[in-house]
């Protein structure tokens, strides 16, 4: 009967066919089956209206009461916000180009009239008396219209150059001339929520100023520079768990974001590497995923790097190494040396014999001599030793460790053009350095004891340069 009575004041006043249509949003819920149960239950409360859902971006799916002419729609959310039915901060959004879905069990269609089963002819008496099943609406999510403004400025050319600054850290960055006449430099569109969880991330990461704030595109006036729409994902409905604040310390530190204790603690400096990582990552605004996110770029980067385990028979020591890239190529002394595979620059050397603190020191100084690493830093400690250069050709890190009466270490060298690895390189192999088994040497001085046969290693004169190295 309702839609009945609407269709005849259609006929008998078409000026209310042209008045607009607006839906009384009410609430939002992250997913189409939690808004579905929030409607179910404002169904009741309501009663006479049709309560909807609709979605209002890839997450996030909204409850609405109508569609009302706007007067219509006006007066009776103000007699339902005094009567404290609805939410105070409920609002009118225009029913155009919205195709909702109504209650499944409360016949209600998407013009908010109850539904009408037509009688079903002779050629359908096998249906008589049953309910067609609707087809599914299928909803496209609205266009997103929000934009995070970063900074406003009266005139053009501070905004130029204030431009010109963000891009270096926000590249999508574009300006705006604001219907007041000032420019402001803003990124976006993005849909509402995720306007509203990037502004929070960007500025927790420090990334962009705290008084930055969101605004609709209605509102942004004339666009002076354009930008490039920011593919910064939403939140999806399940979060993961943070992994343990180990794992995370270490994956900032590769990402070189944090350079902290790796000790598994919460405290202000890792808090403040998570939202800087966030931040600058963009993967994903909610911490979590977006350390899950940076796990998962670490791994494909080793895939990249052809990092993967080597235990040095002669040295007895194990580490995450990039393999493809170097090749076994002699052992000398105390040293086994990998020198560089297919021309790649790339250079390892494992060291380890019995001493302490001052054969420690000869090995620091046998490494500079030789231009492993070239004019180095030096950071030396009881029983710790790293060395850290480089010079027009090559970057050159060393680290050594008095362990058990050994001296024991290693030293990468690094092509210079490919500078940005060479740090995340090292932070494998310093990771993952340990001892696998006694050194060659030991174990046949212990063989040599079990079957009373002695062997002796000859001598052999100082380790040569590295191929492809060139000592300073």
């Amino acid at each position: 009967m309702k839609r009945l009575a609407i269709l005849l004041l259609t006929v008998a006043l078409p000026g209310i066919a042209a008045a607009e249509d607006v839906f009384i949003r009410i609430e939002a819920k992250r997913g189409t089956a939690a808004a579905m149960t929030a409607a179910t239950d404002w169904q009741t409360r309501v009663g006479d209206l049709p309560t909807v859902v609709f979605p209002l971006s890839a997450t996030w799916t909204a409850i609405a009461l109508g569609p009302l002419p706007r007067e219509a729609a006006e007066a009776r959310m103000a007699a339902l916000k005094d009567a404290g039915t609805i939410p105070a901060d409920s609002l009118l959004t225009p029913a155009e180009g919205i195709a909702a879905t109504a209650l499944p069990d409360n016949a209600i269609d998407q013009t908010g009239a109850a539904s009408i089963t037509e009688t079903p002819d002779a050629g359908a008496a096998s249906t008589a008396g049953l309910t067609p099943t609707p087809e599914p609406i299928v909803v496209a999510p609205p266009s997103p219209d929000r934009f995070i403004r970063i900074e406003a400025f009266q005139n053009r050319a501070d905004a130029d150059a204030a431009l010109t600054k963000w891009r270096e850290t926000i590249p999508e960055a574009g300006m705006w001339q604001m219907p007041d006449g000032w420019f402001a430099i803003a990124a976006g569109p993005l849909s509402e929520a995720g306007a509203d969880q990037w502004l929070t991330a960007l500025k927790n990461g420090k990334a962009i100023p705290d008084d930055s704030l969101i605004e609709p595109a209605a509102d942004m006036g004339s666009n002076a520079v354009p930008g490039t729409t920011p593919d910064w994902p939403e939140n999806p409905e399940t979060l993961p768990e943070m992994p343990p604040l180990a794992e995370v310390q270490e994956l900032l530190k590769w990402a070189g974001i944090y350079d902290g204790e790796v000790d598994g603690k919460t405290g202000p400096q890792t808090r403040a590497a998570i939202a800087a990582g966030v931040a600058a990552q963009r993967a994903s605004a909610h911490p979590a995923l977006a350390m899950q996110k940076l796990a998962e770029t670490r791994e494909e980067w080793r895939g990249q790097m052809g990092l993967a385990p080597l235990t040095d028979d002669y040295t007895g020591l194990s580490l995450t190494a990039p393999m493809q890239r170097l090749a076994h190529e002699r052992t000398e002394r105390a040293l086994s040396i990998y020198g560089p595979k297919d021309e790649s620059g790339a250079a390892l050397i494992l060291f380890s014999q019995p001493g302490g603190q001052q054969e420690m020191l000869d090995m620091a100084g046998l490494v500079t001599a030789l231009g492993w690493v070239p004019a180095p830093e030096r950071a030396i400690t009881k029983g710790n030793a790293v060395l850290a250069g480089r010079n027009e050709t090559h970057i050159g890190r060393a680290e050594s460790r008095v362990a058990d009466g050994q001296v024991e270490g290693w030293v990468l060298i690094w092509p210079v053009e490919d500078a940005e690895n060479a740090p995340r390189v090292a932070a494998e192999i310093r990771d993952s350095f340990a001892r696998a088994m006694p050194t060659r040497a030991a174990r046949d001085a212990e063989a040599a004891v079990t079957t009373g046969a002695a062997t002796d290693a000859p001598a052999t004169d100082t380790p040569a340069a590295v191929p492809g190295t060139p000592a300073n």
